[in-house]
């Protein structure tokens, strides 16, 4: 079984700051990691693809939106070996699992918070939270514990 990557991203109060969003599809296991810049497509590449590295061996593929921070894919699908899809314009249900995945963090997180208040430890702490909260779809069993039954 390999994964499938949701990247996704929330924005911050008046369009500043940035927390770029990844979820694996099967598991429901997700990282996110706060982005200074913004919407700047460099900068998202070179997280998104640290970020994913260590798990390279078992992408099979990533969708993402079509927004302008995404334009600089190919240095993704480059250093990852992986194709990279995006998901029409206005059919938020082509990566539904993201959006219920943002949906998750905006309780810790809600929308007109400037995320310049939000520090690392933060955000974090919010991944570690929401990857232990048992979901139905997985028979009551967490993201965390069935991303690492499945891939290690």
């Amino acid at each position: 079984m390999q994964p499938l990557h949701r990247n996704g991203r929330m924005c911050g109060k008046d369009g500043k700051g940035d927390i770029g969003t990844l979820v694996e599809r099967s598991t429901d296991y997700f990282m996110m990691k706060k982005l200074p810049m913004g919407k700047n497509a460099y900068e998202r590449a070179q997280t998104v693809k640290w970020m994913l590295f260590p798990y390279r061996q078992q992408i099979l593929t990533i969708t993402t939106d079509n927004g302008t921070e995404f334009a600089e894919h190919k240095i993704i699908s480059t250093m990852l070996k992986t194709d990279i899809y995006f998901a029409d314009p206005y059919c938020s249900w082509q990566k539904g699992n993201i959006e219920h995945t943002n949906k998750l963090i905006r309780q810790y997180i809600p929308k007109r918070i400037d995320f310049e208040t939000i520090d690392d430890y933060s955000i974090m702490q919010i991944q570690y939270k929401i990857n232990r909260r048992p979901r139905e779809k997985l028979n009551f069993m967490t993201p965390n514990e069935c991303f690492f039954k499945h891939f290690y």
